[in-house]
């Protein structure tokens, strides 16, 4: 065997985002939690721990206003909530995202609305989302997959000459940037997520930022039961839930910021290095992004030619496996609208609310309608992606695709 064969045979374990391996989690983190239960004091309503994680998500962003919350689908919903739709109002959403960012639409009595997608980057788009829009538009939900911007400043442009409220949902996207600027802090709203996977983790967890005081307003109240706590004559001023986040999860979140900004760099440097060692593959295309963003790479991925590669992102997925690369071909299975929730309208009890007040062409599912999406899912894979990956994981995985691509396209 050559020293070359002797390379592309060796098997690396990856870290994983599922356990230590793969996260940055501490002595820091541990710090905190014993500060924490020192104090007897776990809820946020008493802590400081939440308090100063909220103040922080501000500093990094440069945003007036954060509010913690349980979780990314909890972002999503305070988010909803602070727009307040009527009932039978419609959000347009990208099919290409998970339920937790689709299922508060309609807990809020809105109908999730679906644009289809740019199939190189798998996010919406300002045409997509045009072709969407109706009189009952009252918000867009903008989903930045994978850690890749969408076209913000496109969409901005349209949601102001419509007057309907922007919705980033950057649970993938910490430190992502259009033109300078943040994500999550261009438009009304941004939602974050603290869950096991994404880039920093309290296991369950999320926020949400703004620079309206009304919006913070509402989106405090939100998470609080709607109890006004320390208004001079507080009440439940409206219908919400309890989607405060503990002292515990505070304290973890808190030391994991401190580590967000060097994590982010990691990925970034990594899937540079992994771009360069792959693009010359005919039939594999590694992540498109727009010249006038940052893409934090919350997971790397590869567009796969199946006129190029038999058996297209599946096949090269297989062979990927061989080596212990746990990759995800079309990321999901089906378009969110496929899902019995959406499709078949089971929502409460047998009602279908708010599907019930839906317009006929807002619930048109026809794949005609979503060429972008059914392409974009048919051509990715998904490859596992954390701030702990170096130079050797990198070169493992590149060897490993460049083998996989050799045999795949040599008849196996």
């Amino acid at each position: 065997m050559s020293p070359l064969e002797a390379v592309e045979d060796a098997v690396i374990e990856l870290p994983s985002d599922q356990d230590s391996t793969g996260r940055t989690l501490g002595k820091e983190e541990i710090e905190l939690l014993t500060e924490v239960i020192n104090s007897g004091t776990l809820t946020s309503t008493k802590g400081t721990m939440v308090n100063s994680l909220e103040r922080r998500y501000e500093e990094i962003l440069d945003v007036r206003h954060a509010v913690a919350c349980a979780s990314g689908t909890a972002a999503i919903h305070t988010a909803v909530g602070a727009i307040d739709p009527e009932p039978g109002d419609e959000i347009i959403s990208s099919p290409i995202t998970d339920m937790g960012a689709i299922a508060p639409i309609l807990y809020q009595g809105a109908i999730p609305v679906f644009a289809d997608v740019d199939p190189r980057t798998c996010n919406v788009t300002a045409k997509t989302i045009e072709d969407r829009l109706s009189n009952r538009t009252r918000g867009i939900i903008v989903t930045h997959l994978f850690g890749n911007p969408a076209e913000m400043t496109a969409i901005m442009k349209l949601a102001d000459k419509h007057n309907i409220s922007v919705i980033e949902d950057c649970a993938q996207a910490y430190l992502a940037k259009v033109d300078g600027k943040m994500v999550g802090t261009i438009g009304a709203i941004g939602a974050f997520s603290l869950q096991q996977g994404k880039h920093i983790t309290t296991g369950e967890g999320g926020a949400c930022v703004s620079i309206c005081p009304g919006l913070a307003r509402r989106m405090r109240l939100f998470v609080n039961k709607a109890w006004g706590y320390g208004d001079p004559n507080p009440d439940h001023y409206f219908l919400a839930p309890n989607y405060r986040l503990t002292e515990l999860q505070g304290a973890v979140a808190l030391a994991q910021m401190d580590k967000l900004e060097k994590g982010v760099k990691q990925r970034i440097d990594m899937a540079h290095r992994l771009t360069d060692q792959i693009s010359d593959l005919p039939g594999i295309a590694p992540p498109w992004q727009a010249d006038n963003t940052v893409h934090s790479y919350w997971r790397y991925c590869v567009w796969v030619d199946d006129a190029e590669i038999p058996g297209g992102s599946p096949a090269l997925g297989a062979e990927l496996k061989k080596k212990g690369i746990a990759t995800a071909p079309r990321y999901i299975q089906k378009p969110a609208f496929q899902c019995a929730v959406i499709k078949d309208q089971r929502t409460f009890g047998n009602s279908r609310f708010p599907y019930s007040l839906a317009r006929p062409e807002a619930v048109d599912y026809a794949p005609e309608n979503f060429p972008g999406t059914f392409k974009g899912l048919h051509d990715i894979l998904v490859l596992p992606w954390n701030e702990l990956y170096n130079e050797t994981h990198i070169d493992f995985i590149a060897s490993a695709i460049r083998s996989a691509h050799k045999s795949l396209r040599n008849g196996g």
